[in-house]
């Protein structure tokens, strides 16, 4: 294998590279060749997770924040990720866009109305009714605990290990280098490699996946625009004209590519959510937004507990109860990105302290989050019509948009562009943010699986970057051919199954980084060499 990526001019480990590679081409010949059984089989994989392992998601994820918290205030805190003497490589600002788009840009553009909307009219709890004033209560308190303070833990925990592993000890820009207090020089070895070729692999699938939702959306949104037809056909035709996007990104580097579309897509986002604020109920969103802080604060922590015990097992929704569908999947899908924004992050974050690092990475994201879910959240369930009197007063229009979601999830931000002003424009505007949400998205990941292969933050060959810009856009269209008219269920079959075993790692990571933060307390732990994994 040496010899072969000499030959072709690849600068990286061979053995991670090339078996990595070889799985996903197995994998994708697979689903050509039965793509019936193989999405049989990830169905019956994600109930049996969902009805039996779900209290183990939602409490390893309450957990791994409650451990962040309390690293963030502890005498680790103080703990700089790099020398003593390192400073921050990239400002505030840019840090938090790169981060941000590199996150989860595309999934708030995707489920910002159609979550609370969807939790509005079917509730979670059984004992509230759609449509009231508890029903909104609850939409907002469930979409913002999924993509809140718990959703940026699951990417905040192995960030924190990488940038603290490798920029300590200078270990590798690998995923097992997480894992040193653990297994020790094993990291270089099969054990490690292993890890690190699981660790690409569930890389390319969250990214996968939700490439598929973009694309999903895109064409829902060119369907309202330009009656472009929603079929397969059409998703992989998006799917190639933004991944030439994604790879031309991947081609400019870091700080020409990734860097430069972040700022410029959030900076479209926020004028995005000012639209909405100052073309709709400006006093009442203001009102609104204050309100969902309280919302947030108050019920965190029952939801972070809350397992829908009583609930009966419905095959519909695949698993015990709602969060089956729901918070399952949401940690499921988070998880598998987590070596993909863990790396990222360490990558763009070397010079901040632990403290910095994670009240900034949990922080940050999740109050701009908040902010975003208040004004789109809300501003779709008033023009749903919340309570009995505001539906008696839409008359024929309560409960379109609702009922336009719950036959199209894709299409619920467009759906909701209907009721402002300039719609077709704001509509459009909308295509475009989320087209380069996935650009930002795929780029980034490429760049962080060649990572995992070289074992360095210095770019690798543009040939090897843009191998792996390719093989996320050609898995997120075999997934998509996979999913075909089922869509979205099929593409949460996927990542469920995938997310367990990168569940357990994490956790994993959580007792290794415990023990090396405890080590260096003990010992005056020398920045650069690492110590004896027995003195661990």
């Amino acid at each position: 294998m040496e010899e072969l990526a000499r030959k072709l001019g690849l600068r990286t480990d061979p053995t991670i590279f090339f078996v990595s590679a070889g799985t996903m081409v197995v994998f994708l010949a697979a689903i050509l060749i039965a793509p019936g059984p193989i999405g049989d089989a990830f169905g019956a994989g994600r109930a049996w997770i969902a009805a039996n392992l779900g209290w183990f998601f939602i409490l390893g994820v309450t957990s791994w924040l409650a451990f962040l918290l309390w690293v963030s205030i502890s005498r680790y805190g103080s703990i700089r990720l790099g020398g003593n003497d390192a400073r921050p490589d990239y400002g505030n600002i840019s840090w938090f866009t790169m981060l941000f788009a590199g996150g989860i840009g595309t999934v708030l553009m995707f489920w910002g109305v159609a979550e609370p909307i969807t939790h509005f009219s079917n509730p979670p709890r059984p004992d509230v009714d759609p449509f009231t004033v508890e029903a909104a209560d609850d939409a907002m308190g469930f979409a913002i605990y999924h993509l809140g303070l718990h959703t940026w833990a699951i990417f905040t925990l192995p960030g924190l290990a990488f940038a603290y592993f490798i920029y300590r000890y200078d270990l590798p820009m690998r995923f097992s280098s997480v894992f040193y207090p653990l297994i020790g020089d094993r990291i270089y070895g099969r054990v490690g490699k292993t890890l690190d070729i699981f660790a690409v692999l569930g890389t390319l699938f969250g990214v996968a996946v939700s490439i598929g939702l973009g694309t999903q959306q895109i064409n829902a949104g060119l369907t309202e625009l330009l009656d472009v037809p929603e079929s397969v056909g059409a998703k992989l035709l998006i799917i190639l004209v933004l991944e030439i996007v994604a790879v031309c990104s991947i081609v400019a580097g870091l700080d020409k590519g990734i860097k430069v579309l972040s700022n410029i897509n959030i900076g479209m986002a926020v004028g995005l959510m000012f639209f909405v604020l100052f073309t709709g109920s400006t006093v009442f969103l203001l009102r609104a937004a204050v309100e969902t802080f309280g919302i947030y604060i108050t019920n965190i922590l029952p939801m972070a507990f809350w397992n829908d015990a009583l609930a009966e097992y419905t095959h519909e929704q695949g698993g015990w109860g709602w969060q089956g569908s729901w918070t399952v999947f949401y940690w499921a899908w988070t998880v598998t990105w987590s070596p993909f924004i863990g790396i990222f992050v360490a990558r763009i974050s070397r010079g901040r302290t632990i403290r910095e690092f994670v009240l900034g990475v949990l922080f940050a994201p999740s109050i701009f989050t908040l902010v975003w879910f208040a004004i789109f959240g809300w501003s779709a369930m008033e023009i749903d019509g919340i309570g009995a009197e505001a539906r008696a007063a839409l008359g024929a229009q309560a409960g379109a948009l609702s009922q336009a979601v719950e036959e199209s999830v894709p299409l619920a931000m467009f759906a909701f562009f209907e009721n402002f002003p300039a719609s077709t424009l704001i509509q459009g505007l909308a295509v475009v943010i989320v087209a380069i949400f996935f650009a930002t998205s795929s780029d980034s990941a490429s760049l962080v699986v060649d990572m995992l292969c070289t074992g360095t933050s210095d770019p690798g060959p543009r040939r090897q970057r843009v191998f792996w810009g390719v093989s996320e856009g050609v898995l997120a269209a075999m997934l998509i051919v996979l999913a075909g008219e089922a869509g979205l269920t099929a593409l949460k079959q996927v990542i469920t199954v995938v997310g367990l075993p990168m569940f357990i790692l994490v956790f994993g990571m959580m007792f290794a980084l415990f023990r090396g933060l405890t080590q260096e307390h003990l010992r005056d732990v020398k920045v650069g060499s690492p110590p004896n994994v027995k003195e661990l």
